[in-house]
């Protein structure tokens, strides 16, 4: 029988509701009332929609990760975790319990890097995955078993369209990231090569350690920026790369889906 599992990036899907919410009421218990029950809300629709067999809420712990000892400064600048939010999440945790979608949090693996673990478990059974997020970072995992569903655009992405939109293929994104860097995580790349100049870089040498394997050209001065450039693109890519090795502790069967309604 064909598995689907429905991976939820919770707080990629609580700190959006909320951040709606606490416009209109302020940090304050309304707002994670309100966030708690559209939330839950949001799940029940996700599994009517996805009709999945097995479900997981995947949370983060907040708590400085294996890329922070690798550098410091990873996520430097980002807005916290309401502390209302933060202290309300085990309260929130619970209402999914109650309709059927249990929570997995470590204390000592990101989300992200836990959802990467699952998914690929998952390919490699050959069975179907389902991750819920707006993270493009999530993009290094598609593949014909995998898929990327944005909740708040009611949209699919698959390997195809991250070619039409990014005209890269799966495997070359972690290059291509490791040469523009990710603002958002405080990744900061190659400087001064940007978006086009990766592409052309990427198209004409195939990946990344090709370049730093390539003869200097100055004429070519994205070339010679990356190969200058090594050490911070080398960190950048391990950086920007989801590991998929964590062990778990539970099986799949833990994670059947049952309609609680």
């Amino acid at each position: 029988m064909l598995a689907t599992l429905l991976i939820i990036d919770a707080m990629n899907l609580i700190r959006r509701i909320y951040a709606i919410q606490e416009k209109q009421h302020g940090e304050s218990t309304r707002a994670i009332e309100e966030t708690t029950k559209i939330a839950c809300t949001a799940l029940q629709k996700l599994a009517q929609q996805h009709t999945p067999t097995h479900v997981i809420c995947v949370f983060d712990s907040h708590t400085k990760s294996w890329r922070h000892q690798l550098y410091p400064l990873y996520k430097h600048g980002r807005k916290p975790i309401p502390t209302l939010l933060k202290q309300s999440l085990g309260n929130i945790q619970d209402q999914f319990m109650k309709i059927g979608f249990e929570s997995l949090l470590s204390e000592t693996d990101e989300a992200d890097d836990l959802i990467a673990t699952l998914s690929d478990k998952m390919a490699k059974k050959k069975q179907k995955c389902i991750i819920v997020s707006t993270d493009k970072g999530f993009y290094q995992l598609l593949g014909p078993q995998i898929l990327i569903f944005d909740h708040f655009q009611n949209s699919y992405t698959d390997s195809g369209r991250v070619l039409n939109k990014m005209a890269l293929n799966i495997d070359k994104l972690c290059d291509y990231w490791a040469i523009t860097g990710i603002s958002s995580s405080a990744i900061k790349g190659v400087e001064g090569v940007g978006e086009k100049g990766a592409l052309l870089l990427l198209h004409e040498y195939g990946n990344l350690q090709a370049i730093f394997d390539a003869p200097i050209n100055e004429k070519n001065k994205p070339l010679c920026k990356v190969k200058k450039c090594e050490h911070e693109a080398r960190l950048s890519q391990q950086l920007v790369t989801l590991k998929k090795d964590i062990n778990l502790g539970f099986n799949l069967q833990d994670l059947r889906y049952q309609s609680h309604r």
